[in-house]
């Protein structure tokens, strides 16, 4: 749980020691953690969001770890489960936590209100951004105040760094400490060397200025001080977070977890945590990264052994450690115990120390190390797995619980233990035609539940792009080889998160089949009602020449999920592109029909130009073809990158027979998009042929359901005999 310092290190760790029956995952509500050591020199514009970043997909897809984009709400140790913000708890035997701290601002009136809070991090750095580009389109004679409220390392470096970045600018900035001097703990000469630092970058240094309260553009002081601002940064000492003591789990006198020597918490042996989450009772310690970088080799340990029922080893923190502070330009200070430096040299120094660290996250080893992974005990052998047919399916312990389970959340939608049948009626077929779709995937991402959902939307597309409402569904799903607990826990997600899909359409799962084998495949088959009122459905046929063809979603996840199997693709456009699978093709299709649509399909594993060529051909090749802009095709974020990169999908090659069809191409068309008109998509958008006249208010129509990617990308064209094909791309 968190994607901190210390389990960044860890999950490196254990992947170079694996252990055989045993699945990790990490829950993290972004993609990326940033290295709080680089994060001054970020802001300062000395780095770039890459080289501060880890980014946790691609390490947890190196690593074989299942990563869940997600936030963690609450820990109930009692059951071994996470709740989990907008989607189903998840179950757990060992949790280590990771999670970092925030500012303490609830004791000052008003602090929560009218600050930003320097973590999370990455809260901080997106309001940093907008604070910079809003300042820069500003004026150039228009002053702006910055204030920062703290007094120790991170307000120091953040404010300098700020300076740094603004000092082409007309700002002021002004650093407000509560005690009678800066850095607390540090030596006379570094904190006369940081001093020196704030008065040549023009920052006002309040000392003794206890903040009593905020105020709307202004803080009110203990002496009864007003001083106004523009923007407040908060960079006070660390506080816990509430969920800690909500938990029930044991805290030290600040609510920060109480931990023992060997990183468990004191009340449960199944539970660890590093970092700024929790004291150390024996050994307390200020919160700062370096502490949980330390932690993360003994937290790697002891996690395998309580695993494996071995000895735990004992963390013990050094009593000091080295201080290097960033002072806004590339010179920095370093302090330890009576020693102090300042210099370039010093930056130079503090330079490589993080970048030998970042490394450590950006150079994976192309293949793990050759180790005989250890075995938990009672994990089968590969020769003691179950056998296949019906000798694999999924015991009926586990799926009768998990149906059971899943009820009380779907009544309406799932069938528990004692109604599921092999053979149901399909609601709605006494009076009106149904039609009927099946598809079926092997495992895209690791998260079983947003798998689930894709694969159940995946399925639903081809009813939408038919003009069907949904009313029912089946499942089929083969489940990797694994314990009965591990099993249960992966079947509660998938149909969770299908369910998640069905319940907001009114679709019922009425059953289905479950098996075991080597790799997860889950699919549905899905059945439909006609949506308009006379009860006709759409055709993938039927396109008229003149027809504007729309497309409701960017493509190219083909290459960008081949980027990511080959640890090669940016985590946030992965994140990006998930997001495009989840958006429900729903809407579309009802807009397709009100807005009399001539043809209509999904665009999938054949491609744009695959579907596109589907539409225009399979009615005796009824002469016509199809003229399409480029430039106005949408490309998710990273795809023209994978592609550029020679990373293509396994069905890209056959896929790309479609593109002899092009009977003329502009010569100045840009062939790594021109690529992507062939990649195969995972639930896709829909493609829709429709009358010129309806093409722009179904645009509107469409964007104002959420479609922010539609667009017009072409018409339909009398075929010309002279051409060799149907395709003209310009």
């Amino acid at each position: 749980m968190g994607g901190g310092h210390a389990h960044a290190l860890v999950l490196r760790m254990l992947a170079m020691k694996p252990i055989q029956g045993v699945r990790i995952t990490l829950i993290s509500p972004a993609t990326h953690t940033p290295y709080s050591g680089m994060l001054p020199g970020l802001v300062a514009g000395h780095y770039s969001f890459e080289q501060t970043h880890i980014d946790l997909a691609r390490l947890c897809a190196w690593a074989g770890v299942r990563f869940v984009c997600g936030a963690v709400t609450a820990i109930h140790p009692e059951t071994s489960r996470l709740s989990i913000e907008n989607r189903p708890a998840i179950g757990y035997d060992v949790l280590s936590i990771d999670t970092g701290s925030e500012p303490e601002l609830d004791s000052v009136p008003g602090a929560r209100d009218w600050s930003v809070p320097v973590k999370p991090v990455a809260k901080l750095w997106q309001r940093w951004l907008n604070l910079e580009q809003r300042l820069r389109r500003a004026e150039s004679g228009s002053d702006h105040r910055i204030a920062v409220v703290g007094g120790g390392a991170g307000s120091v470096e953040l404010i300098l760094a700020m300076a740094m970045r603004l000092a082409d600018r007309p700002v002021g900035f002004e650093l407000f400490c509560g005690s009678h001097e800066i850095l607390s703990g540090y030596n006379p000469r570094a904190r006369g060397s940081v001093e020196q630092a704030l008065a040549r970058f023009d920052i006002q240094l309040h000392l003794n200025a206890r903040v009593a309260a905020v105020e709307e553009k202004a803080l009110s002081l203990a002496d009864g001080s007003l001083h106004g601002f523009d923007e407040l940064f908060w960079c006070t000492g660390a506080a816990a977070a509430p969920w800690i003591a909500d938990s029930g789990l044991k805290t030290d006198a600040s609510g920060f977890l109480a931990i023992r020597d060997t990183l468990q918490s004191m009340d449960y042996d199944n539970i660890f945590a590093a970092g700024d989450v929790a004291t150390q009772l024996n050994f307390p310690r200020p919160k700062a990264g370096v502490y949980a970088v330390r932690q993360g080799p003994v937290l790697a340990h002891n996690l395998q052994a309580q695993l494996l029922s071995r000895p735990l080893k004992k963390h013990v923190p050094q009593s000091k450690f080295l201080s290097l502070l960033s002072l806004g330009d590339k010179t920095a200070t370093a302090n330890r115990g009576v020693f102090s430096a300042t210099g370039a040299w010093v930056w130079r120094w503090k330079n490589r120390i993080d970048r030998e660290f970042m490394a450590r996250f950006e150079d994976l080893p192309a293949a793990m190390l050759n180790v005989h992974a250890q075995r938990l005990p009672g994990v089968l052998t590969a020769a003691q797995s179950p056998c296949g047919g019906c000798g694999a399916k999924v015991g009926a312990g586990t799926l009768g619980k998990v149906l059971a389970d899943l009820a009380r959340d779907f009544p309406e939608y799932c069938p528990n233990g004692a109604r599921a049948q092999d053979v149901a009626l399909i609601p709605g077929s006494q009076s009106r035609q149904i039609v009927q779709s099946v598809d079926v995937l092997r495992e895209l991402v690791s998260d079983p539940w947003l798998m689930g959902r894709i694969a159940a939307n995946h399925a639903l597309s081809d009813l939408y792009a038919s003009g069907a409402r949904p009313v029912s569904a089946l499942a089929t799903v083969t489940l990797p080889f694994s314990s009965a607990s591990i099993q249960e826990r992966e079947l509660l997600q998938l149909l969770a998160g299908a369910l998640h899909e069905f319940a907001a359409v009114d679709c019922k799962l009425l059953g289905g089949h479950s098996l075991q084998g080597a790799e997860l495949n889950i699919g549905f088959v899905v059945n439909g009602t006609p949506i308009s009122a006379d009860g006709e459905f759409l055709a993938k046929t039927g396109l008229r020449p003149g027809d504007h063809l729309l497309l409701t979603k960017a493509v190219g996840s083909g290459a960008l999920f081949a980027s990511h199997m080959q640890l090669r693709a940016d985590g946030r456009y992965i994140q990006v592109a998930l997001e495009n699978m989840l958006l429900s093709n729903s809407q579309a299709g009802e807009l397709a029909v009100m807005h009399g649509a001539s043809a209509v399909t999904d665009v999938t594993g054949f491609g744009l130009l695959g579907h596109l060529l589907e539409m225009l051909g399979s009615a005796d090749h009824a002469g016509h073809g199809a003229r399409l802009t480029l430039s106005n095709v949408p490309l998710l974020p990273g795809a023209r990158e994978s592609i550029s990169q020679g990373i293509r999908s396994t069905m890209h090659q056959s896929n790309s027979t479609s593109l002899d069809a092009i009977a003329y191409q502009a010569a100045e068309l840009d062939p790594h998009a021109l690529d992507l008109m062939v990649d195969p998509q995972t639930s896709g958008g829909l493609l829709i042929g429709i009358a010129p006249e309806q093409s722009a208010p179904l645009l509107d129509a469409l964007r104002g359901a959420g479609y922010e990617h539609c667009a017009i990308i072409g018409e339909v064209v009398a075929l010309d005999p002279r051409r060799s094909g149907p395709l003209v791309i310009e």
